[in-house]
């Protein structure tokens, strides 16, 4: 079939390159001029399969009202007049209940742990190289009483099939001895030494290019400006290339990976689509000759950061903001990240000329990502996929390819059956 997928983070770039493998003539769209240049270009970096539990737990709302009037929370609404984020938390609250988080949460690390695996299996047969770090990942406390729910956690999740291991300070340290640096401050940790963290940005650039080279063509600074349709089918996609000229893409069959904004091209189509833009924040900091900086990925419990070493940078990533589609960066919480960050790890990299970075991030209000099929016969989503677009993006397009192709996927998550 001839298959267009709009958007070209990383999701759309995986699901294009499965696609493709299965035979299909691909082509991909969007708005930039290149892949992963908005949500996919500065994240956190983690494949954090063993961490993928939903932000919709029963003690979510409280922590939400505490954090309403600090500016540097890790998770802020800004209430708007906005009927879709009123509908949108709404939601949320009812994905808070005890059996609507483990659902979601069985959900979410299924597909996590799959996707993980896919992704071991393409590395291995391309060799691409994106500055990935096999060496686990570790949750930090400062917190007694939060390390005792972690531990309660863990001991969860364990249960659900993942890694999670309890660390005394020592070991802590042992692992990341970057960690010496505050030592005085920690409770404990817990550790999955089958998690790995990686450049979310070169893995999208590099496998744009191996798609390309197989075949999958990219349309670049090319805006996606109506989903058109006829009776139950899509009968192509009203473009606007450079130059501002009116283009209509047809094909067989087209996939909607636009992360947070899938569902302003929906609506119009009358697909559900319950996405609304978390808003992230990440410091890229430049190691040099400082050796304060960890290698291991780190997840700071306290703060909701995490901190990862890509290459001779390091990248520091947190927050969610649900305030709307405005991507201004906010001093405050740009500053929260490197304070905290220095005063973990005051020998962590050079504390002039860091860049710093926000992308609107697709969240659903249970965190379960939105993939597989709709009314329409010929559309597909693969949307939705908040913090955790890096750890889901193969195991969503493998997942989905077989959809198309009318095969079982190999993992048990409630894909969309339209």
């Amino acid at each position: 079939m001839r298959i267009v997928v709009l958007g070209a983070g990383v999701i759309g770039v995986t699901a294009a390159w499965y696609l493709a493998e299965d035979g299909h003539e691909v082509s991909v769209v969007d708005r930039q001029p290149g892949p992963a240049l908005e949500t996919s270009f500065a994240n956190g970096g983690q494949i954090s399969a063993s961490y993928a539990e939903p932000w919709a737990t029963p003690d979510a709302p409280l922590k939400i009202l505490q954090w309403l009037h600090r500016d540097d929370a890790p998770m802020l609404f800004r209430l708007r007049a906005d009927p879709r984020q009123w509908h949108w938390g709404l939601q949320f609250l009812l994905e808070c209940l005890p059996s609507r988080t483990r659902h979601n949460t069985i959900q979410c690390l299924n597909l996590a742990l799959y996707s993980r695996d896919c992704l071991k299996t393409l590395r291995a047969a391309t060799g691409l190289q994106y500055d990935h770090l096999e060496r686990g990942i570790l949750q930090f406390y400062t917190d007694a009483k939060e390390f005792a729910q972690g531990v309660k956690a863990a001991d969860l999740m364990r249960q659900f099939g993942c890694d999670r291991s309890v660390k005394t300070v020592d070991e802590c340290v042992a692992i990341e001895p970057a960690l010496a640096q505050c030592r005085a401050r920690l409770a404990g940790g817990i550790f999955t030494a089958t998690d790995e963290s990686g450049d979310a940005q070169k893995f999208t650039h590099e496998l744009a290019q191996r798609a390309a080279a197989r075949g999958v063509t990219f349309r670049w600074s090319t805006v996606i400006d109506v989903i058109a349709a006829e009776g139950d089918a899509v009968s192509g996609i009203g473009c606007i290339t450079e130059g501002d000229r009116k283009e209509l893409v047809t094909a067989d069959a087209y996939v909607v990976a636009l992360g947070s904004y899938s569902p302003l091209l929906l609506r119009p189509l009358h697909v559900p689509c319950l996405v609304y833009p978390a808003k992230g924040y990440s410091a890229t900091i430049a190691v040099g000759a400082h050796r304060g900086a960890p290698t291991v990925s780190l997840t700071d419990l306290a703060w909701k950061i995490v901190m990862t070493r890509l290459g001779d940078r390091l990248r520091v990533a947190g927050t969610a903001e649900l305030a709307g589609y405005g991507t201004d960066l906010n001093p405050v919480r740009c500053q929260a990240l490197v304070r905290r960050t220095f005063d973990l790890f005051p020998d962590a990299g050079d504390r002039d000329g860091i860049k710093f970075w926000t992308g609107l991030r697709p969240a659903t209000p249970s965190n379960v990502p939105l993939i597989g099929a709709t009314r329409y016969r010929n559309l597909f989503l693969d949307t939705g996929h908040g913090t955790l677009g890096w750890t889901m993006a193969c195991g969503s397009g493998r997942g989905l390819a077989d959809i198309v192709a009318r095969r079982k996927p190999d993992v048990d998550f409630a894909f969309t059956n339209g």
